[in-house]
C-alpha cells in the first residue's frame, strides 16, 4: 500500500497596508514608483513574498485618515499582517494643534490594537519655520504613542531624500522616483524586522 504523501504547506505571503497621506499614496509619480510598489518590490527582492497594498490618500490630515479607517480595513478583504501608519504631515502643513494631531493617532492605533494588528508607526518632522515650540510637540507626538501603544518607530518617514533637491520633486515635498528608492532603502530593514518572524523566512 502506498501512503499519499502530504502536500507541502503554502508559503505565507504576508499583506502589509501602507496607510498614509500622499506621501504613502505615491503623489506625483506612476503606480509603479510609489512607495508602496518600491517597497512590494524590495520585500520580493529579499526573499519575502509580500502584498502591499496602498492605503495612501492625498491631501489626508490624521482625522480624515481615522475617519476611514475601518472601511479601509474592511476593503483589504483579509486582515494585514502589518500597517504601515505615516499620517500627519498634512497636520503640521496646515499648522494644525499637535494635540489634535496625536488624539487622532491615538484612536487609529487604539483601533488597530482592538483588531490585534501589528502596527510600524512612521514619524514625521516638523518645518522650520513652525517655530521651535511647534516642532518640539509636533515630533514629540510620535515618540510618545509608540511608547504608549508599545508599537515599533521608524523616527522619520522621509529619511533618505528630505532636504536632497535630486531626490526631491518641485514641489520640495514629495520624493521623486529616486527618492522613493531611496526611502524604502532606508524602512526596509525596519519593516523586516517587525514583520511577525514566520512570516520573513526568505520563499
Amino acid at each position: 500500500m502506498v501512503q499519499a504523501v502530504p502536500a507541502a504547506a503554502s508559503p505565507q505571503r504576508p499583506v502589509i497596508w501602507g496607510f498614509g497621506d500622499s506621501l504613502t499614496a505615491g503623489y506625483g509619480l506612476p503606480p509603479a514608483q510609489g512607495f508602496t510598489a518600491r517597497l512590494q518590490a524590495a520585500l520580493r527582492r529579499a526573499g519575502i513574498a509580500a502584498t502591499v497594498r496602498n492605503g495612501g490618500v492625498s491631501g489626508d490630515t490624521a482625522r480624515q485618515g481615522r475617519a476611514r479607517l475601518a472601511w479601509g480595513l474592511r476593503g483589504l478583504g483579509t486582515p494585514p499582517d502589518l500597517v504601515i501608519v505615516e499620517l500627519g504631515a498634512n497636520d503640521m502643513l496646515r499648522g494644525l494643534p499637535p494635540a489634535q494631531t496625536e488624539a487622532e493617532l491615538d484612536r487609529i492605533l487604539a483601533e488597530l490594537r482592538r483588531r490585534r494588528i501589528p502596527v510600524l508607526l512612521a514619524g514625521m518632522r516638523a518645518a522650520p519655520n513652525l517655530g521651535p515650540a511647534y516642532r518640539r510637540s509636533f515630533e514629540g507626538i510620535y515618540p510618545r504613542l509608540a511608547a504608549k501603544y508599545r508599537v515599533p518607530l521608524y523616527p522619520f518617514f522621509l529619511d533618505g531624500s528630505a532636504g536632497n533637491r535630486s531626490l526631491t520633486q518641485g514641489d520640495g515635498l514629495h520624493p521623486n522616483a529616486r527618492g522613493v528608492n531611496a526611502v524604502v532603502s532606508r524602512i526596509l530593514p525596519t519593516v523586516r524586522r517587525v514583520l511577525p518572524s514566520h512570516l520573513v523566512t526568505q520563499q
